[in-house]
């Protein structure tokens, strides 16, 4: 079943339900080959995109389904608690918020429709850079303008997804920093046609990291990328990717919130059934608390969650919400883990098990795509007023 056949009007529940019955035909035997191969999921995305997850948040008019942002949350929450790992294609929902609100019609129509069909991929977001890390005002990466072209020269690194990507999303400076009127200013943001690009002076080198992420670093020689494919105005562009960060932390949020429901599940699961001294260890308040403890940490992040995707389709300020969601749904997911391997002990490494798998997967969430740290410090001073502490 795809989304295009629910009936109209259907509630996110079904959803849930259909994503549910998609992932299980990838069993979690897919997932350990892949993981010991550190190969790419083709299939499930080719599943997922003829389905038409992947395209849920784009408008009927273009193909897509127009559905708002908790719908692509619930649909990344079910992957998650089904073993499965989003990451592979999670970007291609917020990265889309960009073109979206700031693209223009002529870019829409080229892109959107081939996104929304599944030829098109655009799950790149060239932002990261080994220098300034989280620091994106730092950013060296440097377009400048000849003709009807930009001449892009930099280095981009943590692009996951570059290798199985059509598209890419880039954050480049246009004006020097030191030039530029205030430190957010001169950059601006570019469809970056990959397939054009890779002939012309980029190039792609993996990073393998300790889980199997599909991470890469990116070089930027000299490509040439039209202007045409400026979105919006020249200098804007952290401006445009501000929503769409705070969509990221949401639907990661999301993730979170999935994995840490599998690790509660497989838990409990594994308490009732595991006997030791004669009676189920589930039984032992020391191997209950633990896995209660983060089952409300869980459904208190969760509630986060929902209030911060209701407040971003609302057109409302969530940067205190979204922010506070990926950051509790994160902790919540950590702590579900946590007690999940203590739960299984030994067997809590053993590959065949999955928790090991899944334990690496979630641990990345308490640093990207933000740091827990920067988070607090955007709470201290945006929303408690406290000084700047960077």
């Amino acid at each position: 079943m795809t989304i295009k056949d629910l009936p109209e009007g259907e509630d996110i529940a079904q959803i849930r339900q259909s994503v549910r019955r998609l992932c299980a035909s990838f069993a979690a035997e897919y997932w350990r080959q892949l993981d010991r191969d550190n190969a790419y999921p083709s299939d499930f995305v080719k599943a997922l995109s003829d389905a038409g997850y992947l395209s849920v948040l784009i408008p009927e008019e273009y193909g897509g389904s127009g559905l708002p942002l908790s719908a692509a949350a619930a649909i990344l929450e079910e992957v998650q608690r089904a073993g499965a790992n989003g990451a592979a294609c999670h970007a291609q929902m917020y990265i889309m918020g960009a073109l979206l609100r700031h693209g223009s019609e002529a870019q829409k129509q080229k892109y959107l429709p081939g996104i929304a069909a599944g030829e098109l991929r655009l799950q790149a977001f060239g932002v990261t850079e080994p220098t300034s890390g989280t620091d994106t005002t730092s950013i060296k990466t440097f377009a400048r303008r000849e003709g009807d072209h930009y001449v892009v020269n930099g280095q981009k690194v943590w692009t996951s997804r570059a290798e199985h990507s059509d598209l890419m999303l880039l954050l480049a400076r246009t004006t020097p920093k030191e030039e530029a009127e205030k430190r957010t200013a001169g950059m601006s943001v570019f469809i970056v046609d990959m397939r054009d690009a890779l002939k012309d002076g980029m190039t792609i080198k993996p990073i393998r990291t300790m889980m199997n992420h599909a991470t890469t670093e990116v070089f930027f020689d000299s490509v040439r990328v039209p202007a045409d494919n400026l979105i919006g105005e020249e200098g804007r562009g952290f401006r445009y990717i501000l929503s769409g960060m705070n969509a990221e932390r949401i639907l990661i949020a999301a993730e979170c919130i999935g994995d840490a429901k599998w690790f509660i599940d497989k838990a409990s699961a594994y308490a009732g059934e595991r006997r030791v001294f004669g009676r189920p260890i589930g039984q032992n308040q020391g191997v209950q608390f633990p896995i209660a403890r983060a089952y409300a940490q869980m459904r208190a992040a969760e509630l986060m969650v929902h209030q911060a995707a209701r407040l971003f389709e609302a057109g409302e300020d969530c940067g205190e919400q979204a922010n506070m969601a990926k950051m509790l749904a994160a902790e919540a997911s950590w702590a579900a883990a946590e007690a999940c391997v203590q739960t299984h002990g030994g067997f809590g490494f053993a590959e065949e098990y999955d928790v090991e798998r899944k334990f690496r997967e979630t641990r990345l969430y308490q640093v990207a795509p933000i740091s827990t740290n920067l988070i607090l410090s955007y709470l201290s001073e945006h929303v408690l007023g406290l000084p700047r502490s960077y």
